[in-house]
């Protein structure tokens, strides 16, 4: 079977000086005839596709103010133009057609490069750049056709409050967050699920944290969740604004260190999930930063090497150690060895 993906560029969806631009993914374009992937063709995705996570009148007002001729909808600022409503219902077709594929074994692993992004809309509100929710969308249908276990881990620097709030009260779906504390949207405290620890974990970061910190997340809280939990499928929202460089964010990851957590989660599918996985992009603001990023999970899905561009986060990172302790313990995991990785 082969590696597949779709490609949403969304070249309408766009607004004066806003960082989420179709030009996001002009550098990874470039790539795209080298990569050793399939590209599949989507479709919208339907209306009862989309209200599987989003209420009827959250669905018609982003129409309403598409057809209207668009604007700001959210303080992040969130905006739509015109094509946006069709942007986003072919984002989410996209990312339905990869899930799907890789559930009916047509596929291995997938990567959906859509836009707009989703980890942030919620089911009665777009906000923070996103529309809908993608992955909430594929998420909930794969349920619909026989799922019984699914687990998001969302790498994005920026919480999944929307993901989050579309799997707060369903057991069949667990959450794992690592983000940035004290940034948009304001979410994402480790206790903030309380009814729900073990399958929504929030690891929040202090700014810098990178390749080491990350590292310490994957052995002591990605993998014994995943034990825990045992999902049938793994999907990811692979937010390259975690990069030391991105312009709007905060954090230290390289480009190797996208590459070392994309190989843990191809991983982590193989040995608990039949080697089902799909990333989905998300944020990542910097062309060049979102071009390595895809790269470096494009060639652990396929299971390649990685040409690392070496772009190591020239700050210090913070001792996390206790956090990440309090972390586990809150969420009932065991203690796990550290990790072997030399960086």
């Amino acid at each position: 079977m082969s590696t597949i993906y779709c490609w949403v560029p969304a070249p309408g969806h766009k607004y004066p000086d806003h960082p989420e631009r179709p030009e996001r993914l002009t550098e990874l374009e470039t790539r795209l005839p080298s990569i050793h992937a399939e590209r599949v063709d989507v479709s919208p995705a339907a209306r009862d596709e989309i209200a599987r996570v989003h209420t009827k009148k959250m669905i018609e007002g982003v129409e309403a103010a598409c057809a209207e001729g668009g604007g700001i909808i959210d303080y992040a600022p969130t905006y739509v133009t015109r094509t946006s409503f069709e942007d986003a219902l072919l984002a989410a077709g996209g990312t339905l057609k990869c899930t799907r594929s890789v559930w009916a074994g047509e596929a291995a692993n997938a990567f959906a490069l859509v836009r707009p992004p989703g980890h942030h809309s919620e089911p009665s509100r777009a906000m923070g750049f996103c529309v809908f929710n993608n992955i909430a969308i594929a998420a909930l249908d794969l349920l619909e056709r026989g799922a019984k276990r699914l687990l998001v881990v969302d790498y994005d620097a920026h919480h999944g409050n929307g993901t989050q709030a579309a799997f707060w009260n369903n057991e069949r779906l667990a959450y794992l967050s690592t983000h940035q504390w004290g940034i948009y949207p304001g979410s994402g405290r480790m206790d903030e699920a309380p009814h729900a620890k073990g399958r929504i974990v929030n690891v929040p970061l202090p700014a810098y944290a990178g390749d080491r910190c990350f590292a310490q997340i994957t052995e002591k809280v990605m993998v014994p969740m995943v034990r825990a939990f045992r999902p049938e499928m793994l999907l990811v929202s692979a937010g390259f604004d975690s990069h030391w460089s991105d312009p709007i964010t905060g954090l230290g990851l390289s480009s190797a260190g996208f590459s070392r957590i994309s190989k843990h989660l191809v991983e982590l599918a193989q040995d608990f999930c039949g080697g089902k996985i799909v990333f989905v992009l998300e944020g990542g603001y910097d062309p060049l930063n979102v071009a390595n990023g895809a790269s470096a999970t494009f060639a652990a899905m396929r299971g390649e090497p990685f040409v690392n561009p070496r772009d190591k986060s020239p700050y210090a990172e913070p001792d996390i150690g206790k956090m990440i302790e309090s972390i586990c313990g809150w969420n009932g995991f065991a203690r796990e060895r550290d990790p072997q990785t030399s960086f």
